[in-house]
This record gives structure tokens, sequence and C-alpha cells, in this order.
């Protein structure tokens, strides 16, 4: 069985009363909320990866205001002739605010849209469970940066 580990960088943008998202379409080509971020590239500081996936998913430019704590999941993937990838994802979540930009789809990315929500309706979108875990640690503010939260599926 291949591994692979993603180690990844988000943030949990709250304005208002409202929680800054970035849309993407799924494998089976719904469409599903998610925290601003993702991958980190090879040498990148993840410090780094928030403010660049930031600006490229919604317009908008950030300051870090501190590390709420990490998320990680582990699952298997079916790959072809039989064989499966075992995966873990690593995903670092920030704390941050808007200090510039306009908000504004990404052209040609992993994302189509990106919006407010009030924090009252995320419960109601289609997401991604890491907008929960976001939500948890950004509420909770663990001395450990862990919360349990269910398994994404």
């Amino acid at each position: 069985m291949r591994r692979k580990l993603r180690v990844a960088a988000y943030a949990i943008c709250v304005r208002d009363g409202r929680l800054l998202l970035a849309r993407w379409i799924d494998d089976d080509g719904r469409p599903e909320w998610t925290l601003p971020g993702g991958g980190m590239e090879h040498g990148e500081d993840p410090y780094d990866t928030v403010h660049r996936e930031v600006e490229e998913e919604t317009g908008y430019l950030v300051e870090i205001t501190g590390l709420l704590g990490v998320d990680s999941f582990r699952r298997t993937f079916p790959r072809r002739f039989g064989r499966q990838v075992d995966h873990q994802g690593l995903r670092l979540v920030y704390e941050a605010r808007i200090t510039g930009g306009e908000l504004r789809p990404e052209i040609g990315g992993s994302t189509d849209m990106a919006a407010w929500h009030p924090l009252e309706e995320v419960p109601r979108l289609n997401r991604v469970g890491l907008v929960d875990a976001g939500l948890a640690l950004w509420r909770e503010r663990p001395v450990t940066g862990h919360v349990a939260v269910p398994a994404e599926e």
C-alpha cells in the first residue's frame, strides 16, 4: 500500500459574525464549502502558505493573529489495479483578519467562489469536516491545539 502525507494550512476569518469560506467541487461534482487555504509547496513555511492561499482563493490579504491548532485525518483511497493509498492529511489552522484586497472568486484554481456566511447558518451548508474542526478550534481555543471532531468521510 502506498502512503501519502499532505500538509496544508488554512485560515479562520470571522468578521461581524460571519465566516469566510471558499467553495470547491468534490470528485463527484458536488460543491462544498471549506476554509480558505491549501497545500504547502515544497520548502514553503505554513505561515506563508496561508497568506498565499487566502489571497488566491478569496482576493483578500490577511494578517495572521494566531495559530489555533492542528487537524489531522487519515483515510484509504482506492486506486487502479486494486491498489490503495493510505492518505494522511495534516492541517494547520490559523486565525486571521482581513487587512486588504477585495472579495473575488479564484480564477483557474481549485475553488470557484468565496463568500461570507453568518456563523449560525454554517451548520446548514454543504461543507467539509475541516470547517467544523476549524470553528471548534476557534471557539474553544484549546491549549493543546486539538479538538475531537467527527471523522471526515
